[in-house]
């Protein structure tokens, strides 16, 4: 699950500019079925929380991590492992963009339900998705975006957040804004 203070869709998508000129987004992981090396990491969640003063890839962010409170100390060493970007995949580009803090351990509730989905992070952050609404008729649009070459996903559900609330060591409200919920598959190399 994604969500930002960008407009609906979110031109970073697409290599643009942060609607507002900054970035004040994050991305929560949930692993339906995966593993890092030999640890599985079937149902845990992480997160990354962040706030950057403009585009991300301009760098100069601040960053928080959360994983998943139910991960034995192997897990939360294998999700420490990815937040960090020391095993690749995205996040060992977006390491170079922030500076992070945690991995906090906390207690998850999600339901990855399309249009619908949601999580709670303790108290540090929730997000409620829900469908865009034509601002003339209030009719729900299903919007859906391809990324062939994506850095976190291929393709995604484009929504609002209903609520997107952030608080502690990055802050902010950013509810009614983006959200996106997608797929992901990575794998070593």
């Amino acid at each position: 699950m994604i969500a930002c203070n960008c407009d609906y869709g979110c031109p970073c998508n697409v290599n643009g500019r942060p609607t507002t000129g900054k970035c004040e987004g994050g991305w929560t992981w949930h692993v339906e079925s995966g593993r890092y090396g030999e640890t599985t990491l079937d149902g845990l969640n992480f997160s990354i929380l962040a706030d950057w003063p403009g585009a991300i890839h301009e760098g100069g962010g601040r960053a928080v991590a959360f994983v998943d409170e139910r991960a034995d100390e192997e897990q939360r060493r294998a999700l420490t492992t990815l937040a960090r970007g020391e095993a690749g995949g995205p996040w060992a580009i977006f390491i170079d963009t922030y500076e992070l803090t945690g991995p906090h351990v906390a207690p998850y509730e999600v339901e990855v339900a399309g249009e619908r989905s949601s999580y709670r992070i303790g108290t540090a952050a929730e997000l409620l998705v829900a469908p865009i609404e034509n601002p003339v008729t209030g009719a729900e649009i299903h919007p859906r975006l391809r990324l062939p070459e994506g850095l976190l996903t291929n393709e995604v559900g484009l929504f609002r957040s209903q609520k997107f609330k952030v608080d502690g060591d990055v802050s902010y409200d950013h509810s009614g804004r983006y959200a996106a919920v997608g797929e992901f598959s990575y794998a070593s190399r």
